[in-house]
This record gives structure tokens, sequence and C-alpha cells, in this order.
């Protein structure tokens, strides 16, 4: 159930702290490590297209061509996340999301199928180092990222003439979706896109206020995000990028998901 509204002094306080928590996440701790699943793995670490440091784990697949890149959602980091922990449960549990999430078993799916796994943190999340003063900035910035990677496969010789693929999740996807637009030289050697929930931030923002018990105050809480990142609301529409896709790409979502609407993916 949604939580009581709240005193307008309430009201504004959880505004002004979920506005914070959106822009500036709080870093996810890596709990968990391929090698958890007996997987052999490598630590690795690359610049995104800007410089700014990634941290990551090359999961190898011994005589293999192929490689899958993986890109996490926002809050999370490569292995996860502790949301059934503060300060993250603070944020997710009013939708039923305060769950240990723990990837590693998602890689190992991939590597016995045959395909070598590059995970990695996006700026500002798990190890990896802060961009722009910390913001996150649902796709525009973290573009920088999957570009990078893109770029890292690239220059390791056991890798520079792999078939690539994608697993992008939310804000993940939303970052491919960004880099396609802006570097579509990056991706040649891209074969697919898998593309997890790549939602609008206003459809799932507006979902989550009204169980927070704040509906219809979707428009102060972006106007509190915009002074916090000096980024508007239009330029985080993953739609925006969408007429760059030049690859094979497979969307999907929880189709009742309470925190979307399926026409949302669906446009």
């Amino acid at each position: 159930p949604a939580r009581p509204e709240p005193s307008e002094e309430e009201a504004r306080d959880l505004l002004r702290r979920f506005a914070t928590e959106i822009d500036f996440q709080p870093r996810s701790p890596i709990l968990y490590s391929p090698g958890d699943q007996g997987l052999a793995y490598e630590d690795v670490t690359f610049p995104s297209a800007d410089g700014v440091p990634l941290e990551g784990w090359f999961i190898p697949a011994p005589g293999s061509n192929k490689l899958v890149i993986a890109n996490h959602p926002i809050g999370f980091n490569r292995s996860g996340m502790p949301a059934h922990l503060e300060p993250w449960r603070w944020q997710w549990e009013s939708s039923g999301n305060a769950l240990e999430i723990n990837f590693i078993p998602d890689y190992r799916i991939p590597h016995e199928a045959g395909f070598n796994v590059l995970a990695y943190d996006l700026r500002s999340h798990g190890h990896s180092g802060e961009g722009n003063g910390g913001v996150t900035s649902g796709g525009i910035y973290e573009a920088r990222d999957v570009i990078g990677s893109l770029k890292y496969a690239r220059d390791r010789r056991d890798t520079r003439d792999m078939a690539v693929g994608l697993f992008s999740r939310c804000l993940g996807a939303i970052a491919t979706f960004a880099a396609m637009a802006r570097a579509p030289e990056a991706f040649g050697a891209v074969r697919c896109l898998v593309a997890a929930q790549p939602v609008t931030a206003r459809t799932i923002l507006a979902r989550t206020l009204a169980r927070m018990g704040l509906p219809g105050r979707i428009d102060e809480l972006e106007r509190l995000i915009v002074m916090d990142t000096s980024i508007e609301p239009r330029r985080r529409d993953p739609g925006s990028g969408r007429g760059s896709v030049r690859v094979p790409t497979f969307l999907y979502q929880v189709r009742d998901d309470i925190l979307t609407h399926p026409d949302d993916v669906r446009a």
C-alpha cells in the first residue's frame, strides 16, 4: 500500500531528500564477485570517453569470439544493489523493491552460453570515478561510459575482433541509446542490444511520488532536479535517441510494474 499523505512540511522534506538521492545516488557497495559463482575473472580499468576512470570485471570465455558488455541500472553497480539495507531501502521500499540484488548469476548465463563478459561501474557508481560533480544525468553523461567500454573492447588485443552484444538495464539502456546518437561510429562491432526497462524518468518518478503519498507533485520534484543538475526533464527522455538505434534490439519490462506503464516502454 501507498504511504499516508504527509503534512506539507514533511512533503517538502521528502521531495528535497528524494531529489537529492535521484541526482546524487548513494554509492552501492560491491558485495559480490564472479568468483562467488566459480567464474574466473580479471579486474580491469579503462577511461570513459571524457576520461573518467571506470572499474570493472572481464570474465573470459576461452575460445569464444563473442563479448557481452553489461551496463547497470541507476544506483546499482556491476555486482547489484543491497536495496534491503539503508540508505537504499528508503528509496525502494514504497514500491516493494527493498530486495537484495545480486547480478553475478546473470553474468554466469551468457558465460555458460559461450560469451566473454565485461561488466563495469558507470561513473559515480561502485568503484568508478566521479564525473560532473557526481550528478546522475539520466544517460547524458553516462553515455560517455558506454562509449568508453566499447573503445576498451576494441583496444584489448584479445577482444578487438569480437562481435559485441550489449546488455543494458534501465539507466544503462538509456545511456546506450544516448551513446548511439552521439557516437554511432563506436558501435561498428555491436551486433545486438538487450534493453531492460528503459523507462521515462517522469513516469517512474510520478508513480514513486504517488506511493510516497505525494501525488501530483512531479513538477515540483522536477524543478528541484533541475536546480541540482541544470538538466531539463526533456533532455532525459530515452525516446530522444531511438532514431539512432541501428542494431537488432530487444526491449522488455515487467508488464504490471507498479512504477511504470507498458505504454511508456512501447513508445
